[in-house]
C-alpha cells in the first residue's frame, strides 16, 4: 500500500468552503436572541477571526464517511456555539483582557452580563442540538461539557501548584480535546456510522486535541504578543504549569526550579523575568520536548484513521495535523 497523499490547504478550502460559509449563516441565525446584548457579545466574538477548526472537523468527518445532510450545518453551528461560551467564560475566569488581538468580551460587557450570556450559548447549543431529535447527539454534548466544566474546576484547584505530566494530560484531555473528539464523533454521528467506526473517528479527534493543545501551550511561552494577540505567558502568570515547564521542572537545577516556583506563586515575572524563564526552558530541550509530544500526537491522529477509504475528506484530515501543528498562533 503506498503512502496515503495529503492535501493541500487550498484543496481543503475548495472542499469545505461553502459548507463552512453555510455554518458562518448557521451560526449567526442561532446567536440571535431578542436580548441585545446577548446578539452583541455572540457577534463580537464571531468576528474575532476564530480557526473554525472544531466545524472543520465535523464536516470532514461526515464527509469522509459520504454524509451531506443538512445536520452537518447545524451541528457545525453547534459545536462552535459551545465552543464560543467556553471563550466566553474562559476569559473571565482567566481575568483575560485581550482575545486574538482585540479586548476579551469581559472587558466590553463586564463579568456579569458575559457570565449570563455564556450560559445562554451554552443552551441554545443544546435547543439547536436538540431539533436532531438523537439521543445520541445530547448524550455526546452533555456530557462533553461536564467534562469542560470539571476540567476548569480542577485547574483552579491546580493554580499556582505543580503539577505533572499525568495531570496535565487529564487537564487538556478535558478542556480542549474533548470537544476536538467530540466533533469528530458528530459527524460519524450524523452518518449513521458503526460504534467502531465513530470510536475511531473520536481518537483522532482526542490526538488531534491534545496536539492542538500542547502547540497552544508552547505559543503561549514562546511567541510574540502581535502574533499571538494576547499577552505573552499568561499561563505562567495565572500560575499555570504546561508541558515545557513541567518537563523543565523534572530536569532543572535546584536554582532552575526556584525561579519557576517564584513566577507560579506569584503570578507575575516581578522578580524572575520571562527571558530567564524561556533560558532554562531551552537549555533543557523543554520547548523542543513538548513540540515533539504534540507532533508524535498528531501522527497517532493521522494513523486513527489509516484504514478510512481514500477520499478528498481522507486526504483534509491527513493535512489537519501538519496545520495544527506548524502554526504560529
Amino acid at each position: 500500500m503506498g503512502i496515503p497523499s495529503i492535501a493541500s490547504a487550498k484543496e481543503v478550502f475548495d472542499l469545505l468552503g461553502d459548507d463552512l460559509a453555510a455554518i458562518e449563516r448557521e451560526f449567526a441565525l442561532q446567536s440571535g436572541s431578542e436580548v441585545e446584548v446577548i446578539t452583541d457579545i455572540a457577534r463580537y466574538l464571531m468576528a474575532g477571526g476564530g480557526k473554525r477548526i472544531r466545524p472543520l472537523l465535523l464536516l470532514l468527518s461526515a464527509k469522509a464517511l459520504g454524509c451531506d445532510s443538512e445536520s452537518r450545518i447545524r451541528l457545525g453551528a453547534v459545536v462552535e456555539m459551545l465552543h464560543t461560551a467556553t471563550l466566553v467564560h474562559d476569559d473571565i475566569i482567566d481575568e483575560a483582557t485581550l482575545r486574538r488581538g482585540r479586548p476579551s468580551s469581559n472587558t466590553t460587557w463586564g463579568n456579569s452580563k458575559c457570565v449570563l450570556a455564556g450560559d445562554w450559548l451554552y443552551m441554545q447549543s443544546f435547543k439547536h442540538a436538540l431539533e436532531q431529535r438523537n439521543f445520541h447527539v445530547l448524550d455526546l454534548l452533555i456530557s462533553l461539557t461536564q467534562q469542560m466544566v470539571e476540567g476548569e474546576l480542577l485547574q483552579m484547584q491546580k493554580l499556582g501548584h505543580l503539577i505533572n505530566e499525568e495531570e496535565y494530560f487529564d487537564l487538556i484531555d478535558r478542556k480542549t480535546a474533548g470537544l476536538f473528539r467530540v466533533s469528530m464523533q458528530l459527524g460519524a454521528a450524523v452518518s449513521d456510522a458503526s460504534d467502531s467506526l465513530e470510536a475511531r473517528l473520536g481518537e483522532y479527534g482526542r490526538n488531534l486535541g491534545l496536539a492542538f493543545q500542547i502547540v497552544d501551550d508552547v505559543l503561549d511561552l514562546t511567541a510574540a504578543e502581535e502574533v499571538l494577540g494576547k499577552p505573552v505567558a499568561s499561563d505562567l502568570r495565572e500560575g499555570k504549569a504546561t508541558l515545557a515547564v513541567i518537563h523543565a521542572l523534572e530536569r532543572g537545577t535546584g536554582a532552575d526550579r526556584e525561579a519557576i516556583h517564584q513566577v507560579l506563586a506569584d503570578r507575575s515575572f516581578a522578580r524572575v523575568t520571562h527571558p530567564q524563564i524561556l533560558e532554562i526552558l531551552h537549555r533543557h530541550g523543554s520547548v523542543a520536548y513538548a513540540m515533539d509530544t504534540a507532533c508524535a500526537y498528531a501522527e497517532a491522529a493521522r494513523l486513527s484513521i489509516a484504514e478510512l477509504p481514500d477520499s478528498g475528506a481522507k486526504r483534509a484530515l491527513l493535512w489537519v495535523p501538519g496545520f495544527v501543528t506548524s502554526r504560529d498562533r
